[in-house]
């Protein structure tokens, strides 16, 4: 394999990561409204479509900061290298 592979696979996985998240995110919305329609006929008591909306939400997001910034999870060569110095 060369680089320009590296790069193309690299790239997919990637659009494969945005895009799998576009669908958790329609999920998200589509259950959690699901979710306050059947509470919303339940006879609008205690609020509990929060306890989804925030843990699932919250867990979204956490997905999204790392779909934005995947540099945070790669090495430089530098700290590679300084590494292989220490083996």
């Amino acid at each position: 394999m060369n680089y320009a592979d590296d790069i193309r696979r690299l790239a997919i996985s990637r659009l494969s990561r945005k895009r799998a998240y576009r669908h958790q995110v329609i999920n998200y919305f589509w259950v959690n409204g699901l979710l306050i329609v059947v509470w919303a006929f339940s006879g609008f008591g205690f609020f509990w479509p929060i306890y989804p909306l925030i843990g699932w939400g919250g867990a979204l997001l956490i997905q999204g900061w790392k779909i934005t910034h995947p540099h945070r999870h790669a090495f430089s060569e530098e700290e590679i290298n300084r590494e292989i110095e220490r083996i």
